[in-house]
């Protein structure tokens, strides 16, 4: 029995230092891909909050099924907009209301 539960938390232990490795790699890589972009974040911001008609909140570099995109998160009056502008042609990709919380992922309470 006090094997198995030590070959648990050691496989435990395992799993979460991979998990972090590959977290930490994938920012590095994220971090590393945004001096490739073509428009800097400044201008991704202006163009969201203009097709919003609001203030940014949030923004962040990301990769999506087309490429690499920022994904800004504007303020417009009582409601929030998340809108995904293309990091290459500084063009809106899509426009979405944000119901809920997305950066809390894991409150229950959104």
């Amino acid at each position: 029995m006090l094997q198995n539960t030590k070959i648990a938390i050691l496989a435990t232990v395992l799993a979460s230092a991979g998990a972090a490795a590959y977290a930490a790699g994938t920012m590095e890589n994220d971090a590393a891909a945004i001096a490739q972009a073509k428009i800097p974040l400044t201008q991704a911001i202006t163009v969201a909050e203009q097709y919003v008609g609001g203030k940014a909140a949030r923004a962040e570099y990301e990769k999506i099924k087309t490429g690499w995109a920022y994904d800004v998160e504007v303020v417009s009056g009582a409601k929030v907009f998340d809108v995904k502008v293309d990091a290459d042609k500084a063009t809106v990709i899509s426009s979405t209301e944000d119901k809920a919380d997305r950066d809390d992922e894991n409150d229950k309470a959104d």
